[in-house]
């Protein structure tokens, strides 16, 4: 049985290396003409599909995914260069912001006020995905507002002009980003897009919610069952797939992200090192060296909590904070303390709005029960109406108001996505 089933492995290696021959053979025949009817750009004259670590990606996703060699090498001789992708990507490292330089922002009154419009737009859609998933609506908006402020910003550039640019003129990281070219490839092709339609980031992120193609496939979901994923208009799909992400990596219902600490100044940073994160231990493990919530009183927590000492340095000096379970969740969205913190920070401002309109309007309703006569007394009395008419009066109409709900002038809500 053994000797079968190795015969039968060698035979699949034989056959995808001679599918593999033949790919790279066809991909030669058709390139010339190919490249003579699309034009290439930037700095790459010959264009992609010339390229012999091009042909190597075409022939291995023909022979692994049974894709058209000669529509994938028709495609690649469409794909321009973009140098500003690359100069991006290669910027110079410098230590990061101090989080006094990188929060304000993230936290401007604008974006605040933004994800309070698109909470209350959204409502329902956010409700149902905080019952199915868990997240709090508040944290689903802060994402999509520290990320592409709820699609003002949600990128501009050809996804797969993106992509192939760094998968094959950046190479640092062209191993990652080849991974996610074929897995866009295979988004493309699953959901029947053209894979020159969509825009996104310079890194080739995509939609309100910035997922590169294999958190896409992992991830998006259909969260309004209309057949089909778009997380660039569809404000559903959007929600749920945020929802989900977090959910899967291990979103704890109830529990908070990020609490305040008090800490002994030597002990902590001993604790955080330079990169101002520590490893995660157990809650009663930082007691132990008196490192805890300010507030213990703000929420019930368990001892054998995992947590993480957080570093963000203020203008007056490093402040210190304990990231539980979910503060870990958000490093999966983005590995960065200072982004997982500012999500944190705005869901806790939208949060906090909520409650305040919810506190004003409970005293607006308990002061019309409490004295039902003040709100008669208040409301202007209305003139009664005259049943004369002057003998000088006309019945000529008066001339058409420039608000009458005719097409030239209905309101149009914007999405607020930009290309």
């Amino acid at each position: 049985m053994s000797l079968v089933s190795s015969l039968a492995c060698k035979i699949r290696r034989i056959w995808s290396t001679v599918v593999a021959v033949v790919a790279m053979a066809v991909i030669t025949v058709f390139t010339a003409a190919v490249t003579a009817q699309a034009k290439p750009s930037g700095d790459d004259p010959s264009g992609y599909a010339q390229r012999d670590e091009v042909r190597e990606f075409i022939a291995t996703m023909a022979a692994d995914h049974d894709f058209d060699a000669t529509k994938l090498a028709r495609l690649f001789a469409q794909a321009q260069t973009q140098n500003s992708a690359i100069r991006a990507m290669s910027a110079p490292m410098t230590a990061p912001p101090k989080w006094f330089e990188y929060a304000p922002s993230f936290l401007s009154q604008e974006r605040i006020n933004g994800g309070i419009a698109f909470r209350d737009r959204h409502r329902a859609l956010l409700e149902r995905a905080e019952r199915e998933y868990g997240v709090p609506t508040e944290v689903i908006v802060a994402i999509i507002g520290v990320e592409t402020f709820y699609g003002r910003v949600s990128g501009r550039y050809r996804v797969f002009d993106a992509l192939t640019t760094l998968a094959f003129d950046y190479p640092r990281r062209a191993e990652f980003f080849r991974e996610e070219l074929k897995q866009f490839l295979l988004l493309t092709r699953e959901w029947n897009m053209s894979p020159l339609s969509p825009k996104g980031s310079f890194a080739g992120a995509m939609g309100l919610p910035q997922f590169m193609p294999t958190s896409f496939r992992r991830y998006a979901i259909d969260f309004d069952n209309d057949g089909r994923i778009d997380l660039w208009t569809n404000i559903g799909d959007v929600v749920g797939s945020v929802a989900n992400f977090l959910s899967r990596h291990g979103w704890q219902k109830g529990q908070p992200a990020l609490l305040p600490a008090m800490a002994e100044a030597n002990e902590a940073k001993r604790a955080v090192g330079e990169g101002g994160l520590s490893e995660r231990r157990e809650y009663l493990a930082w007691t132990a060296i008196n490192i805890a919530v300010a507030d213990p009183l703000a929420v019930e927590i368990d001892p054998h909590w995992m947590a993480a000492l957080v570093q963000l340095d203020e203008a007056d000096g490093p402040k210190y904070r304990l990231g539980f379970n979910n503060f870990y969740v958000l490093t999966r969205y983005n590995r960065s303390r200072l982004y997982a913190s500012a999500v944190w920070d705005l869901a806790q401002e939208i949060a906090r709005a909520e409650t305040t309109q919810q506190s004003q309007a409970s005293r607006s309703a308990a002061s019309i029960v409490a004295h039902p006569d003040r709100a008669t007394r208040e409301s202007p009395r209305r003139a009664p109406r005259s049943t004369h008419r002057s003998p000088r009066a006309t019945t000529r109409p008066s001339a058409p108001s420039r608000c009458q709900p005719r097409a030239s002038c209905q309101v149009r809500h914007p999405t607020g996505r930009t290309s």
